[in-house]
């Protein structure tokens, strides 16, 4: 290793993605002398395949409810500091054309790639260092931080922590943040996948196998928490938006509760439907696909040819179910099917202003690391955003 420079630097950001990017920006406005270093071979893989291609960036609505964490305060103060409105300024300044697709979600009309080059050019107007296919080997600290790279030796007063949690292995996802963290004594909440697809049991998908790609409104509840969004029956569970979000508070044991009609009173309509001669699926077919309501009564309700012929008892069973149906998930489909990792660095760990190690003075942690989990729909982007800018102020 001998023969390598030593760069002495300011700050060094482990990282090239929204977070790492961001910060770098930041503090290289403040003329502090940054390199990025990402391992991969180009940066921002995660911004790339984000929200089909045209990057979900931010959410209009988006409060500090909008975040899991075992300690939900923590987000608050970054939050506050840097809003979806400064984050849109940025876009327009670059002039990049985005829409609102629906619950505040903003998207690219063209492609993500816009975002990437927007961050790209600010870096560049910032003085910011990019080194792609970086490898970082080993990272010590003395009076400064060093760390060894199978490009350079850096010497640097701020180490940042950029480097994203254990979702989405094959563009490169590791647990390097927390073996840093780790490694500086600092603790870790277990991380586990979120926003990720619940499989079911063998039983279970025979059941529902009819249904593969069906899709259907629903209002989720698991925990508390309640979504009302679309879910869709796959071969292997359970997915679409109302699920990504609800696995999020899902733990082994726990059921998810599908309330399938949370506009109407079901009990009701069945009781006015006793005298037509109508039969259920048909009834159920008027909210639902056709295919979807045929299935689910077979396999949840007493056959009778028409709803007349039903009990005042097995009415309010069948609406019961209907607004309540439990079901139990075998488990997910992980971190490989996971957009995000729930779970990282403690964040008592951490200053909530300056997202700088309590403990270790000049060492930050920032972005998807951080036990700070977004909902579904832009949100991990802003606390992305967010928590580059609180610590781009300060390393």
């Amino acid at each position: 290793m001998g023969h390598r420079d030593l760069l002495k630097r300011d700050v060094v950001i482990i990282g090239g993605g929204a977070a790492g990017l961001f910060c770098a920006i930041e503090a290289g406005r403040r003329g502090r002398k940054v390199s990025v270093l990402e391992r991969a071979g180009s940066v921002g893989k995660k911004i790339a395949i984000s929200g089909g291609g045209r990057c979900n960036f931010t959410n209009v609505n988006t409060t500090p409810e909008n975040f899991l964490s075992a300690n939900p305060r923590f987000c608050h103060s970054a939050l506050a500091r840097y809003t979806p409105a400064d984050f849109v300024a940025l876009v327009e300044k670059h002039s990049i054309e985005y829409y609102e697709k629906k619950l505040g979600q903003l998207f690219c009309r063209e492609s993500s790639r816009e975002i990437i080059n927007m961050l790209l050019r600010e870096c560049e107007r910032a003085g910011v260092e990019i080194r792609i296919n970086c490898d970082v080997s080993d990272i010590g600290k003395e009076d400064a931080f060093t760390v060894e790279t199978n490009q350079d030796r850096f010497e640097a007063e701020s180490l940042v922590i950029a480097t994203g949690g254990l979702s989405i292995p094959k563009i490169g996802a590791t647990d390097f943040g927390y073996r840093v963290a780790r490694k500086f004594g600092l603790k870790i909440i277990n991380p586990r996948p979120a926003l990720v697809p619940l499989t079911l049991t063998e039983s279970d998908l025979r059941a529902l196998k009819p249904l593969s790609g069906v899709s259907v409104p629903a209002e989720v509840e698991c925990r508390g928490a309640r979504f009302r969004e679309n879910i869709l029956i796959t071969h292997r569970g359970l997915s679409g938006p109302a699920i990504l979000q609800i696995s999020s508070y899902w733990s082994r044991g726990d059921s998810v509760v599908v309330d399938l009609l949370p506009e109407h009173d079901f009990q009701r309509q069945l009781v006015a439907e006793r005298s037509n001669n109508s039969t259920l699926p048909t009834l159920l077919s008027q909210h639902l696909p056709r295919r979807f309501a045929q299935v689910w009564c077979e396999l949840h309700v007493p056959s009778r040819p028409l709803i007349s012929q039903y009990s005042a008892k097995e009415i309010e069973e069948i609406a019961r179910r209907v607004h309540a149906w439990p079901i139990m998930p075998a488990g997910t489909e992980g971190f490989q099917k996971a957009e995000v990792t729930l779970g990282g660095v403690d964040t008592n760990e951490l200053s909530s202003k300056t997202m700088e190690a309590r403990r270790v003075p000049g060492l930050y942690f920032i972005g998807e690391v951080v036990d700070v989990t977004g909902h579904l729909g832009g949100f991990n982007f802003q606390w992305a955003w967010a928590s580059g800018f609180a610590a781009g102020q300060f390393a």
